[in-house]
């Protein structure tokens, strides 16, 4: 247990759409002193706000939460000039030769890094793992995650960089999809077959806010990962096995099992609903968010080591990521 009265110095890099969150969760723990909000140019209405990247050496951790391009930039000035952890946002940078450089870092600095792939902390995850070979389910056939929301038709959207497809073509890709791609990873290992079909549906922006991604594991399970900035809002998990099918569709989780329920004449009908529950996604990903943070936070008061596999699997993803879009 953390000593309540440790408090980490905190900094962080961004100051608005995820970036909030975060900021959010440092105020709200007790065990987190939040000194700097930085960015280059803009000034707001924080007292904490600094142009001053310097000003964020001397904390005990740094968060980076600002353009996917501007990460490796950070990453190395931080690195270099500071010995603070580093809580960085997914996708860790956007370039093969960027990871490259990561890989090549000692130990002793990759120990000090944690990329936020906080799905790995989820209920989902959970489900996931316990449901990938159980008797209910039997062998698992397909996986159809469908994430969405209309981002791309607020106002606001077209001054993100989110929009800009010169910089962050693949926004949607990098920012919400890596995730879905990296809790599969993380439980399945590597794909052998990928296709990935990306669009422009809202016409907003010059960067893809909608995409379909289909997958092919060892054994023969198929994965569909659908994302959008330009659909209604969409939270939806479904899992059919040999034996059963899991649902979670408009907050509420479903087993149906097993295969072999059939009516007085003996042809197949649908299978029984074994378990019921209430299951909110957005809520799983704000404890998910809150868990990986809080996991980050531990290792600074503790001056603990990152977990190297997390560290691995995470510039894995971001190359399956950077090879899928080419």
């Amino acid at each position: 247990m953390i000593d309540v009265q440790l408090v980490a110095k905190i900094g962080i890099i961004g100051y608005r759409n995820h970036a909030l969150r975060l900021i959010s969760l440092c105020d709200g723990n007790r065990n987190c002193k939040l000194e700097f909000i930085y960015h280059p140019s803009k000034h707001i209405g924080d007292q904490r706000i600094t142009n001053k990247l310097s000003d964020l050496f001397s904390c005990d951790a740094v968060i980076i939460s600002s353009p996917n391009y501007t990460h490796y930039e950070y990453l190395d000035s931080l690195l270099k000039n500071s010995n603070c952890y580093i809580f960085c946002e997914k996708p860790p940078v956007t370039s093969i030769a960027d990871i490259e450089k990561l890989e090549q870092l000692p130990d002793v600095m990759k120990n000090r890094i944690f990329f936020n792939f906080n799905y790995r902390f989820s209920n989902i995850s959970e489900i996931i793992k316990n449901n990938m070979s159980s008797d209910n389910m039997g062998k698992l056939v397909l996986v159809q995650i469908s994430n969405s929301h209309g981002l791309a038709f607020k106002k606001q959207y077209l001054d993100s960089w989110r929009s800009d497809g010169s910089a962050n073509l693949h926004n949607i890709l990098e920012t919400v999809s890596i995730h879905h791609l990296d809790l599969l990873n993380f439980h399945f290992g590597k794909p052998n077959k990928i296709t990935y079909l990306p669009s422009l549906m809202s016409k907003n922006g010059t960067s893809y806010d909608t995409c379909n991604i289909m997958i092919q594991y060892e054994g023969g399970m198929t994965v569909s990962i659908f994302n959008s900035y330009a659909t209604p809002l969409l939270n939806e998990v479904t899992m059919i096995g040999t034996n059963g099918v899991l649902s979670i569709r408009n907050n509420h989780l479903e087993v149906y099992s097993p295969r072999d329920t059939f009516d007085a004449n003996g042809y197949f009908i649908a299978p029984q609903i074994i378990h019921s529950s209430s299951f909110d996604m957005e809520t799983d990903y704000q404890n998910s968010l809150r868990n990986s943070f809080d996991y980050f936070v531990s290792c600074v008061l503790e001056k603990k080591t990152m977990n190297m596999n997390h560290f691995n699997t995470s510039l894995e993803t971001n190359r399956l990521i950077l090879q899928i879009h080419g």
